[in-house]
């Protein structure tokens, strides 16, 4: 059973085709790397299916109920259970690990009731929870500004987290991390796995490796190969257009 669905989309910016009849599912609680060449077409796969890109043509069906993504827009897909983490983490510097996952969960309320919205007992509870999820339990009193790199990417997750996603597409983690950040973003994903859909767009091999999970190769827009990581890097095709560069 497919938590998302897509199927043959296409997509052409000014005579480019940068989707080309693509086609790819993830199971509710799998763990799935993406990678391929710059200009593959993972960034705009990732904009299709948070609606910030519209397919000329095919399917993405999400849940049990294969709800037709493309009627929804930006919010309500990320309503309906689908959250990005960009490359760049983008947390309040100003604010503690803490008031920055606070507003995370304000964040997942509607606008009326943000307004009145004071936190509960069951709020405060939740934020140190997923603190100590991300690896952050003992720093939440602290500014977002002081952490390490690796640490604001952790809270970024978290902060995706709190809004309750089914779906999590993660854009580079490790990029810019220390070596033992790395093994800890490695671990989180792979624990998030046990319960979530997380889908890892990542450069870099080892990395990659690491996952330890099912790998999608795409080239030109298309899905190149598909299969464990030692499957895709003995495939020619994928020797030829990626890993020869």
């Amino acid at each position: 059973m497919s938590l998302l669905e897509v199927s043959g989309i296409s997509v052409t910016f000014d005579g480019f085709r940068a989707i080309n009849n693509l086609s790819f599912s993830i199971g509710p609680a799998e763990l799935r790397a993406i990678i391929g060449p710059n200009g593959a077409g993972k960034t705009t796969f990732m904009d299709i299916v948070t609606g910030k890109t519209r397919p000329d043509e095919g399917r993405v069906l999400w849940g049990e109920k294969s709800v037709n993504l493309l009627k929804l827009n930006e919010a309500q897909i990320a309503r309906a259970g689908i959250g990005r983490k960009f490359q760049r983490p983008t947390v309040f510097e100003d604010q503690s690990v803490a008031e920055n996952l606070m507003m995370a969960l304000k964040a997942a309320r509607s606008p009326w009731k943000v307004l009145f919205w004071r936190p509960t007992r069951a709020h405060h509870f939740r934020v140190e929870a997923l603190a100590r999820e991300v690896g952050l339990g003992d720093q939440l009193d602290r500014k977002s500004g002081e952490l390490s790199h690796g640490q604001k990417q952790w809270l970024e997750i978290g902060m995706l987290l709190a809004q309750e996603p089914r779906l999590l597409l993660v854009d580079e983690p490790a990029a810019g991390m220390t070596l033992a950040e790395r093994e800890q973003t490695t671990a989180l994903l792979v624990e998030l796995a046990k319960s979530h859909a997380v889908v890892v767009v990542e450069h870099d091999m080892d990395f990659v490796r690491r996952l330890d999970c099912r790998v999608t190769v795409l080239h030109e827009g298309s899905v190149l190969a598909e299969g464990s990581l030692d499957h895709v890097t003995s495939n020619r095709q994928v020797i030829e257009v990626y890993l020869g560069r």
